[in-house]
């Protein structure tokens, strides 16, 4: 049997020499394709079209609100973005902010029961508003702003339906309604969660005030808490799948260098 003398280990064959390198590739080879798996698999889940609002959304105010639209295709760009608002809360005040490079259309419909919104008859309500013109590239997103009002009293939560149009004309439905008790659907709709109406200076529980007015409540930069969470746990639970899968990689690989 010859020897190599760059050896010092002549029960070892020359082949095996620098085998912890070998194993130290395996294993960042292994834990960087489950990272790339996981990661884009939380990219999926995260990617869906939201509403927050900018600030408080109380019962019976106004609010500022913002559509969170990201492309999640990697060979089109997002170019029409359809909200519609929900027909069983029908709001009457409905107006966009200008987005650079975007036209926004509002679509008003008649009510079949009028409302009495600050003593006044609104026969008509705002029931869709379309973003044209503009682009989304792909690994981007853009946000929609609103100011909407006035804000239901009798609900906790508005849904709005979506579709998202790409270039290549594919278009995707933001539709779909939480049940509870059930998992996220695949397609979630937008939902704004409504805050109790609070005290203000010189105003009554429930009082609305317009945007613009002195007697709006201040407003801050807060986002739903459950969306918070949510996105929290999902962080967390990534994090537990890489370090999972990289301990898995690195015990095998271990125990084949002892065996052999």
């Amino acid at each position: 049997m010859s020897i190599n003398p760059l050896n010092d280990n002549p029960q070892v064959p020359a082949g095996r020499r620098g085998g912890r390198p070998g194993i130290t590739r395996r294993i960042a080879v292994v834990g960087g394709v489950a990272a790339t798996s996981v990661l884009v698999l939380a990219g999926t889940a995260f990617a869906h079209v939201t509403v927050q609002p900018q600030g408080d959304a109380a019962k019976g105010g106004y609010a500022t609100i913002a559509f969170k639209v990201p492309n999640e295709r990697d060979n089109a760009s997002t170019t029409k973005l359809e909200v519609n608002f929900p027909a069983d809360h029908p709001l009457a005040s409905v107006m966009p902010e200008p987005v650079p490079g975007w036209k926004a259309t509002v679509t008003t419909s008649k009510l079949p029961k009028p409302l009495t919104i600050e003593g006044k008859q609104i026969d008509k309500a705002v029931t869709k508003v379309t973003w044209t013109g503009g682009k989304i590239a792909p690994g981007q997103f853009q946000q929609f702003p609103l100011s909407v009002g006035q804000l239901p009293t009798d609900t906790d939560h508005l849904t709005f339906k979506a579709l998202q149009t790409y270039s290549n004309k594919e278009v995707v439905r933001w539709i779909e309604e939480q049940k509870p008790g059930a998992d996220e659907p695949q397609n979630p709709a937008p939902v704004l969660k409504l805050t109790p109406a609070a005290d203000t200076a010189g105003a009554t529980p429930g009082s609305t005030s317009a945007p613009g007015d002195s007697g709006a409540p201040a407003k801050t930069a807060t986002a739903s808490s459950s969306d918070g969470s949510d996105n929290t746990a999902r962080i967390l639970g990534v994090i537990g799948i890489v370090i999972g899968i990289a301990g898995v990689a690195f015990g095998v690989l271990a125990g084949r260098r002892r065996s052999a």
